[in-house]
Order: C-alpha cells, then structure tokens, then sequence
C-alpha cells in the first residue's frame, strides 16, 4: 500500500513540515512519483520502529477484508513458537537453524523461505535495535500458508546483525503470513509490542514461554481499547 505525506504524517504523529524535514535529509524511506511522494507502509513501520519511533493507535484499527478473519498476534506466536539457544555463528547459519525449527504446515517450502529471507536482509537488515530482529520476505512476499506464523528464537550466541544501534542480535522474530494486508498488521502490532518497557525487560533475560505470551496477551489488549494505548 502506497502512503501519502498526509497518511504517514498521520501514522507518526508528527507534521507534514517534519516529515518534509525528514525527506530532505533522506533519513526516511520515501519515492517521489510525478512531484509527490509515496511511502511504502512496511518500509514505514520498520523504519520507525529501528529509530524508536512510537506510532498512532489508528494503525490498529484499520479494518481488514471482509472475507478474512484478524488473527491475534499471541495466536500466532503461540503457533510459531517460543524457542532457546538457538545455533548459528552468522547470520545466515542463524536464520536457516531459525526456519528449520519454525512450526509449519508439513508440506511448507523452508528451503524456499530461507531463500526469501536471506535476500530480503540482502537489501538491509531487519534489525530493529537493542538486540532484536524481525526476519520476513521482502514487501512482503505471500506464502501458501493457511494461518499467520510468529516464532519467536533467541540465539545461544548473539551475532553481528547489521542493526543501526551497533548492537549484536540474540532475539529474532520471524513472521510468515497468508496475505500482505496481514502481514502489516502483524508488523504493526508487533513494532508496537517491542516498545513496551515491561516486554524488553523479559526479551533481556530470556523470560519463560509463559511469561512471554502473558505479556504479550496484556499489551495486545490494548488494540481493542485504544483509549489505554500510549504513543
């Protein structure tokens, strides 16, 4: 989905003029197409989130098709799982351990999901900061999959990831969804949940699955209520 000056001026919750500002000095991801410019939500999202950028409520509440049902990102947490000590000395030996031991369909294609991810970091890691990364296809890519995966891995060793902050990555999320209009959904939401203080303190010190998803159910309440919900 293209965004305007005005959507993403919105999304933020900063002025057009600040945005413009940010334009210029190419510290945002914008396109100009016929003297305006158009921003890619995803992109959008992952920018702001690597450069703590909190972003408006309303995102949540955007509606999807008709004929799809929202998924509960603890849902699909739940689905993908929670996993320990993960192997790798490099990023590309950690993303294929990662995919090797996500909980898919039988017959899912990981050797071809693996490809998507690696080529996907090719163009600029999805590191976001303070030692987390959220691997997943570029733009994004739709997978055969009937339901919305999140799995959540932390690394036995941490590794050079490419993040803006300098710091080596020990926790990654790995998202695969069934349609593109979910998969920012989920990276909204996702982006949102990661900026709670009670959340990184348990990403920090490798919380228990138990512990995770709790948290994760208590700030994924606030998108049905979004007076609670703190930008």
């Amino acid at each position: 989905m293209q965004l305007t000056v005005r959507d993403v001026s919105k999304l933020l919750n900063v002025s057009e003029r600040t945005l413009y500002r940010w334009i210029k000095k190419e510290k945002i991801p914008a396109y100009r197409i016929h003297d305006q410019y158009r921003f890619n939500r995803a992109e959008i999202l992952e920018w702001a989130t690597a450069n703590k950028i909190g972003v408006s409520h309303e995102i949540f509440q955007e509606p999807l098709d008709s004929n799809i049902v929202e998924p509960k990102l603890t849902d699909a947490l739940k689905q993908g799982g929670i996993h320990y000590r993960i192997e790798g000395k490099d990023k590309a030996s950690v993303l294929q351990s990662v995919v090797g031991i996500t909980q898919l369909p039988e017959k899912f294609d990981k050797e071809f999901l693996l490809k998507v991810i690696l080529a996907r970091e090719e163009l600029g890691s999805t590191a976001i900061g303070d030692g987390i990364a959220i691997p997943h296809a570029r733009n994004p890519l739709v997978f055969n999959i009937p339901f919305t995966v999140i799995s959540l891995c932390f690394l036995e060793h941490a590794i050079d990831f490419g993040a803006i902050d300098g710091k080596p990555v020990c926790c990654l999320f790995t998202l695969i969804t069934p349609t593109v209009r979910i998969h920012l959904q989920m990276l909204s939401q996702l982006a949102f949940i990661l900026q709670d203080v009670n959340v990184k303190k348990l990403l920090e010190i490798q919380g228990s699955r138990e512990e995770i998803l709790r948290e994760f159910q208590r700030v994924e309440g606030h998108f049905s209520n979004p007076s609670t919900v703190r930008t």
